[in-house]
């Protein structure tokens, strides 16, 4: 007796996304070229995987300073570095409100993009970048959390930043809801470190937003550690249902 075929959607695999994977190929040559070809951007990007602050805040400092920053940013979706570097450096540059709107919009477009990449990159090519194990756990912490999970990955910075949104992509969790609770969570942790950045020459022990902010940083510490056994109770649970694209 012959077998019906699979009606799509329900037990068919999923046709390989070619269109997305080429534009996500041709981004990551584009901005590989860039990082290669543009001197201050690939020694930018050098000094923050190496963590010389001193020499990135050079580099920040020159004419088109804000170009590099941003160049920075975008190169993050692929080159993981410490994202306090340049957020401290950025602080020093620009001061305190200056760095925290041109950083904080970067940060957004950034995890927007490195979002699109795993929403539309196929899954063997995200496992072979990440690696299968790491990126289904990251997939079932996240599908767990919901709203409180997408604030807390931000607030406290669990999961590597980049990591966090190729895999809310994949996860299918929708895209304004992603953008609103990365450009509210990731606000504190980004401003303590723009606010120690550009007080840099004149930090006091009597500055009371500095002690704030030290207290902030100890409070976000506790809160890692106890958020820690939850997500990885979640992420030993199966896999839940992926959420739509509808709501917040």
């Amino acid at each position: 007796m012959r077998s019906e075929p699979p009606v799509a959607g329900e037990g068919a695999p999923p046709g390989i996304p070619w269109a997305g994977i080429a534009v996500t190929a041709a981004g990551v040559a584009l901005l590989g070229l860039a990082v290669l070809f543009v001197d201050p951007l690939r020694e930018a990007v050098q000094h923050a995987l190496r963590g010389d602050t001193d020499a990135l805040r050079a580099e920040l400092n020159r004419g088109a300073g804000v170009a590099i920053l941003y160049g920075l940013l975008l190169a993050h979706t692929f080159v993981w570095y410490p994202s306090e570097i340049v957020d401290a450096a950025a602080g020093f540059v620009f001061g305190f409100w200056g760095a925290l709107g041109l950083v904080m919009a970067g940060w957004t477009v950034q995890a927007l993009l490195a979002y699109w990449v795993g929403r539309t990159a196929a899954r063997p090519v995200l496992y072979r970048f990440i690696g299968r194990e790491r990126f289904d756990r990251a997939e079932r912490i996240v599908n767990s959390g919901g709203v409180t999970l997408l604030l807390a990955a931000r607030l406290v910075p669990i999961v590597p930043f980049s990591l966090f949104s190729y895999v809310a992509g994949a996860a299918r969790v929708p895209a304004w809801r992603f953008a609103w609770t990365t450009a509210i969570g990731y606000i504190p942790i980004t401003a303590i470190f723009i606010y120690y950045g550009s007080r840099l020459d004149t930090l006091s022990l009597k500055d009371p937003i500095a002690w704030a902010g030290a207290a902030l940083l100890v409070l976000l510490l506790v809160l890692m550690r106890k958020l820690r056994p939850l997500l990885g109770a979640a992420g030993a649970a199966p896999p839940a249902d992926r959420p739509t694209d509808g709501g917040p």
